[in-house]
C-alpha cells in the first residue's frame, strides 16, 4: 500500500512531529487530561505561521520558529491549558504572546546580523564610472580636434542629455539648423574613430 501525502496531510504530520518532539521532552504524561487538544496544537501552529509571515521571516524559518513557540509554551503553560491563549485575556495568553515576540525578535536580529555588506555594487559602480569618464574625455579630445566650436558644443550638450530644442534655445539657433549641426559632428566622430 502507498501513501500519498497531500499539503493538508502533509501539515498535519509535521504538526504531529513538532508537537511529538516537544512532549517527548517532558516525558510522560500523567494523565489523557494534561494533553494538549489536538485543535489547540493546530490553532497556535496556524496563528504563528501568520505571524511568522506578517513579521516578514524568511519562510524557511517558519517550522523552526513555530517549534521555539512550542518548547517555550511547554516551559511556561500546562499543556491541558493551550486552548486557554486565545482567550482574550488571562497568564496563558501572554504567555503565548510573549513566546511569539521572543522567537520573532531573535530571528530578526539574526538576520540583521548576517546580512553581508556588498562593496562590490560600489566598485562596480565607481568602475563604471570611471569608464565613463574616460570615453567621455576621448570624446571631448576627438571633438576639438574634427569639429568646429558650435559643433563641439551641440556635442557636449546633447551628452549632458538637453534636447535639440534646448540647445537651439540657448544657442539662438533654429532647432532645425542644432539638427543638421548634430548629424554632421556624429559624421565627423564616426569617421575620426573609424566606424564610418
Amino acid at each position: 500500500m502507498q501513501i500519498t501525502y497531500t499539503p493538508k496531510t502533509q501539515r498535519r504530520a509535521m504538526m504531529a512531529m513538532v508537537l511529538g518532539t516537544a512532549l517527548a521532552a517532558l516525558g510522560p504524561s500523567s494523565s489523557a487530561a494534561d494533553e494538549a487538544s489536538p485543535r489547540a496544537v493546530n490553532d497556535i501552529s496556524r496563528y504563528c505561521t501568520t505571524c511568522w509571515r506578517n513579521a516578514r521571516l524568511p519562510a524557511d524559518r517558519w517550522g523552526d520558529c513555530t517549534q521555539d513557540v512550542f518548547e517555550r509554551l511547554l516551559e511556561r503553560v500546562p499543556t491541558a491549558r493551550w486552548d486557554a491563549v486565545f482567550a482574550p485575556e488571562g497568564d496563558e495568553r501572554q504567555e503565548f504572546l510573549r513566546a511569539i515576540d521572543t522567537v520573532k525578535k531573535r530571528v530578526q536580529r539574526d538576520r540583521q546580523r548576517t546580512v553581508p555588506m556588498r562593496d562590490d555594487v560600489q566598485d562596480r559602480r565607481s568602475h563604471r564610472d570611471q569608464e565613463l569618464k574616460e570615453e567621455r574625455d576621448l570624446l571631448r579630445y576627438a571633438a576639438a580636434h574634427t569639429l568646429s566650436r558650435r559643433q563641439q558644443r551641440i556635442v557636449l550638450r546633447t551628452c549632458e542629455g538637453w534636447t535639440v530644442g534646448e540647445i537651439a534655445d540657448e544657442m539662438g539657433l533654429p532647432p532645425a539648423r542644432v539638427s543638421d549641426e548634430k548629424y554632421k559632428a556624429i559624421h565627423k566622430l564616426q569617421a575620426h574613430f573609424g566606424a564610418a
